[in-house]
């Protein structure tokens, strides 16, 4: 069932996070349903503008509304992840989805304001959710690209009139994460006085969390010693996700885990069984492991078990 992010984060909010996790393919799509109906969890399906146009936007919509029938116990979100005007615009025509981002952090405030609300305006007029970003993270996640030197945190004083000039639902914060698999050197961790001052200011207000793969060490390991060179790799600690997600951050959004998990399952795999050719025996591992992992991500962000009082939330709101 497909249903409104603005319910879920109201139901989560000060108690747990909502895993927010982006698809590309059949076998993502597969095992991320199977993980969260397992561990009765409700959860957020995002696309991004490169999985949009990766086979087509049509196509990968189509594959998800047929899991909707496949897993009619499922509750969840669709959401446009990291999308520019354009396409905040397309996916708003669409109706499809329940939530849109537009990013516009690398733009000045005031420009980053004057997008936001022509998106928050068209959104608004279809009943579809929006999320902003203020601030901004460093990393690269498709044509999203910040250099260190360039990230800057959200300042919660500007968070406060940004949100009153937009009306924006959800506001993506920058704390001190990063996109892709390298988000850390050395002691650096989150900023939770930060979380914790726009919690203060904006209060019962949606936060959301990028870049918070926890880039598991295991896998890395797994993916050098079949092969792969990802030296130093390192993600957000699932502790850390976990404090979160009791301060107001009620969207988490994970990319370069599912990737990782990808990555080392079909390096494995063609290591052990050089013979095959053929996609569906590996593509069958992974959506096994794929779910595996959302199983367990889900218990740490607390959505896990979360299943049926949704439901029972989501019925009593729409009487």
């Amino acid at each position: 069932m497909i249903v409104s992010t603005k319910l879920l984060f109201e139901h989560a909010y000060g108690k747990y996070a909502v895993g927010a996790y982006n698809i590309n393919n059949a076998e993502q799509i597969m095992g991320l349903f199977r993980g969260c109906v397992e561990s009765k969890a409700p959860f957020v399906v995002q696309i991004s503008k490169g999985a949009r146009s990766y086979t087509d936007k049509l196509l990968l919509e189509a594959m998800i509304r047929a899991a909707d029938e496949i897993f009619p116990e499922a509750i969840f979100a669709v959401h446009l992840d990291h999308g520019d005007e354009e396409t905040c615009m397309d996916c708003i025509a669409s109706g499809f989805y329940s939530s849109v981002m537009i990013d516009a952090s690398a733009e000045p405030f005031e420009k980053n304001v004057e997008i936001t609300k022509r998106v928050v305006d068209a959104a608004h007029a279809k009943g579809i959710a929006v999320e902003a970003e203020l601030g901004q993270l460093g990393g690269v996640e498709e044509h999203v690209s910040v250099s260190e030197a360039d990230a800057k945190l959200t300042d919660p004083k500007e968070a406060i009139e940004f949100v009153r000039l937009t009306g924006c639902d959800s506001l993506a914060c920058a704390i001190g994460t990063s996109h892709g698999a390298y988000k850390f050197t050395g002691t650096q961790g989150l900023h939770f006085e930060v979380v914790e001052e726009i919690a203060r200011l904006l209060p019962r207000f949606p936060l959301v969390m990028h870049g918070s793969s926890s880039v598991p060490q295991d896998e890395v390991e797994r993916i050098n010693a079949a092969g792969g060179k990802l030296p130093g790799a390192k993600g957000v600690s699932e502790e850390d996700i976990a404090k979160a997600s009791k301060m107001g951050v009620t969207k988490v959004n994970i990319d370069t885990d599912g990737r990782l998990v990808w990555c080392r399952v079909h390096r494995e795999h063609f290591i052990e069984h050089p013979e095959n050719f053929d996609l569906r025996p590996v593509g069958k591992v992974f959506m096994s492991e794929y779910s595996k992992y959302i199983q367990d991500k889900n218990k740490v962000l607390g959505s896990a078990g979360q299943l049926e009082s949704v439901r029972e939330f989501i019925k009593n709101a729409e009487v």
